[in-house]
């Protein structure tokens, strides 16, 4: 097939569990097929050079987009409050590559295309021939958003967007030809609340070769590891509610346990932690693996979220045992007690840490088990045939009519 695919970043540095999934989906559709990639390009010339590990050709848009730590992201978010997009859909907004998509598709004839995530749609003016590939249910992010924001001014402004981005994104879902979702939670959701008949899912996979724990294991370091981008608000808004309500419930009874937050760009709320010598806030890391060999047990401590973790499967993967909320772990097929420990409470998570720092048997245990139930399904070979033979029946579909 020869497939257009439009996102918002090129793939490397890999940093950011959407990335991981494109990527490792696009490396193997790669080798069977012809893949034209399109996507704004920033100041890291790495991204544009490393496109050929899975893309036939690519085609980068200039597009800066505002830093949240920026003083001009303040306007941006009060252009918000008129803007029919949220404002997470304006700020991937482009004349340039609304321009160029739509040369693409007029000039080249393309079998299937690709919509990588929902904002990339803010540029596509028919989605009507295109699939959407849905890494989350962006809305029930946002309004998880309101159920935890921390003053009357932010819920208000978290709602005013939850209700924006509720009609937008049901409007994008409705209009594309398909949607692929990336749990069966997720198309429930989808297919309820937006009204999409056409929809698929695929779940998540892991390299499993890669995040594998060496022979000689290297020795613990820390206790608990909390692994995801640190420039995330749902991740910032997991890690501040663990420390402030969760660690110290576990250092009443445990007081040297030792944390580390692997992550890039933590702001400054996160890195002040680290004044703690039993903290360590590691910012960008050229490789995750090592802090998941070295602790005891993994983290995701997540209230607002969408979609699935990678975070988890890349955890065990890594024989490292997972405590996770349900929001955490929403989406994947993991049993709590069996092959994660879930707890939705400060006292109960910090129960499970516990439970799990004091009997080393039981996080072998369950470790194993996890290992072997993504081991059998889960792999990005499989996963990527599965989306393939979506992508084939769409792309039929099309033919036929």
């Amino acid at each position: 097939m020869k497939i257009l695919w439009v996102k918002t970043d090129f793939l490397h540095p890999t940093t950011r569990g959407g990335q991981i999934r494109t990527l490792e989906m696009l490396r193997h559709l790669h080798r069977r097929h012809e893949i034209h990639y399109v996507a704004f390009a920033d100041a890291n010339a790495e991204g544009v050079e490393r496109s050929n590990e899975y893309a036939s050709r690519c085609y980068p848009v200039p597009h800066r987009v505002i830093s949240k730590r920026s003083p001009s992201f303040a306007l941006q978010l009060a252009q918000g409050l008129f803007s029919s997009l949220p404002v997470a859909g304006m700020r991937y907004r482009s004349q340039a590559m609304r321009e160029l998509i739509s040369e693409l598709t007029n000039r080249e004839q393309f079998d299937v295309k690709v919509c990588d995530f929902l904002f990339p749609s803010a540029n596509i003016d028919d989605m009507s021939s295109w699939i959407l590939f849905q890494h989350n249910v962006e809305t029930v992010i946002w309004e998880r958003y309101v159920e935890a924001a921390r003053t009357p001014l932010h819920r208000a402004y978290f709602r005013l967007q939850a209700r924006k981005m509720l009609d937008w994104e049901c409007s994008a879902c409705r209009r594309a030809a398909h949607v692929i979702a990336v749990s069966e939670a997720d198309e429930q959701i989808m297919r309820q609340r937006f009204g999409v008949k056409h929809i698929s899912w695929v779940p998540t996979g892991v390299d499993l070769d890669y995040f594998a724990r060496p022979k000689a294991a290297p020795p613990q370091v820390y206790d608990l590891v909390f692994v995801g981008s640190m420039d995330w608000m749902p991740n910032i808004d997991g890690v501040n509610w663990f420390f402030a309500e969760i660690l110290p419930l576990i250092r009443a009874q445990k007081p040297d346990c030792r944390v580390a937050i692997v992550g890039r760009r933590p702001p400054a709320s996160i890195v002040s932690l680290g004044s703690d010598p039993l903290i360590t806030i590691t910012g960008t890391v050229p490789d995750v693996r090592p802090y998941l060999w070295q602790s005891a047990v993994s983290i995701v401590p997540l209230r607002v979220g969408g979609g699935t973790r990678l975070k988890i499967f890349e955890a065990i993967a890594a024989g490292t045992p997972v405590v996770s909320t349900t929001v955490g772990a929403e989406g994947l097929p993991l049993r709590s007690g069996e092959t994660v420990r879930i707890a939705d409470s400060p006292v109960n998570f910090a129960a499970e840490c516990l439970d799990l720092l004091q009997h080393q048997e039981a996080r072998k245990e369950m470790a194993a088990r996890a290992l072997e139930l993504v081991r059998s399904s889960f792999s990005w070979e499989q996963v990527t045939r599965q989306f393939e033979r979506i992508l084939e029946n769409v792309a039929q579909a099309f033919q036929v009519s």
